[in-house]
């Protein structure tokens, strides 16, 4: 039987409003919307090598990976809590180490994934705040990066937003890293390794193959709660993280104000819209004062189809509008609502 090669693409619109003043008045204060559609269609195949950098990674970070429970707790103690995900591993989350915040992904007893950020991290030849420029002379960024397993033959297809912002870099047969930048900086905010397998599941870029991709997982809407809280705990934890980076104070949580921001994130996946203003014509205003929150200014940002949390904080970031609200040193609260793929953070200036 003729062998057929396919090809899948990611088409990312994305549309940014942003206002100068985010103080809650009439109008929104910041909107950024974001639509994805999967397109399947045959193509002939191409044969394609894929370098993978001379230099390797080094350091405590990156011997994390591949490690057994008992290994990790040994190096790191006990992790803060331990949270489900939708792509088959488990989140062990370290928040409270020194200048430094770790996720751990957990599969068959085994790290398989790792996400960090932090001015202490160890990541020789290179540092989180190293300029953009710095770390391309070390790991090479190319807009295709290949993989190869017993299911198929992969290329990851880099567009150009995402060789600015996440570039994807092969360090083995089977070892990938994402490097997340802050364009604003031009410099390295945060790191994903992650197992070619598991870049697989997750599907974070355009994606031309031969054979067969992983199936996606199924959850029951109790099994999403889950993986939805652990989000909005990881959103709410990064940010701060983010703010400390800034010289800002850390926000507190107001769990009325996530319950704000969950029943958006709620109503846009419902009802399959990505706006602030609520399809019965509510903005945050009215969303808030229906719950008789009680504020000096506020602030909202939403996302839609980001694959996890730390990469639609990363995304928020990159965005004027949304970065102005994460770094505003007028706010005090932050309440996070994530339903699947949809994610609001709503900030508040309280009395």
């Amino acid at each position: 039987m003729k062998k057929i090669v396919l090809l899948l693409f990611f088409f990312l619109i994305l549309y940014v409003f942003l206002e100068e003043d985010i103080i809650i008045e009439e109008e929104p204060p910041v909107v950024q919307e974001e639509n994805q559609e999967i397109h399947q269609q045959q193509e002939e195949r191409e044969e394609q090598k894929s370098e993978s950098p001379s230099q390797e990674l080094e350091g405590n970070t990156f011997d994390l990976l591949n490690r057994s429970e008992e290994d990790l707790v040994k190096t790191l103690g006990e992790p803060d809590r331990k949270d489900p995900t939708a792509y088959g591993y488990e989140w062990y989350i370290y928040e409270n180490l020194e200048d430094q915040y770790i996720q751990i992904g957990m599969e068959d007893g085994r790290s398989t994934t790792i996400f960090a950020t932090g001015g202490s991290l160890q990541l020789n030849p290179i540092a989180i705040g190293d300029d953009y420029n710095q770390v391309m002379k070390e790991f090479p960024f190319k807009q295709t990066v290949s993989y190869q397993n017993d299911s198929g033959e992969f290329q990851f297809k880099i567009n150009d937003e995402d060789i600015k912002q996440n570039p994807l870099v092969k360090l083995d047969d089977d070892l990938f890293a994402q490097f997340y930048f802050d364009t604003f900086t031009n410099s390295l905010s945060s790191i994903r390794i992650i197992t070619g397998e598991t870049l697989l599941r997750m599907k974070p870029y355009a994606i031309e193959y031969w054979g067969t991709l992983p199936e996606e997982q199924s959850f029951t809407n109790e099994e999403w709660n889950a993986i939805q809280q652990a989000r909005e705990k990881q959103i709410f934890a990064i940010t701060n993280v983010i703010r400390s980076r800034f010289q800002l104070e850390g926000l507190e949580w107001d769990e009325s104000v996530s319950e704000v921001a969950y029943l958006h994130s709620e109503d846009m996946s419902n009802h399959n819209y990505f706006s602030h203003t609520s399809l019965n014509g509510d903005g945050l205003k009215e969303r808030l004062g229906r719950k008789d929150i009680k504020y000096l200014s506020a602030g909202e940002n939403i996302a839609a189809l980001y694959v996890d949390a730390p990469a639609a904080v990363e995304g928020w970031l990159n965005s004027e509008g949304h970065r102005k609200a994460m770094l505003n040193e007028q706010f005090t609260h932050l309440g996070t609502g994530v339903h699947k793929n949809y994610y609001t953070q709503n900030f508040l200036q309280k009395f």
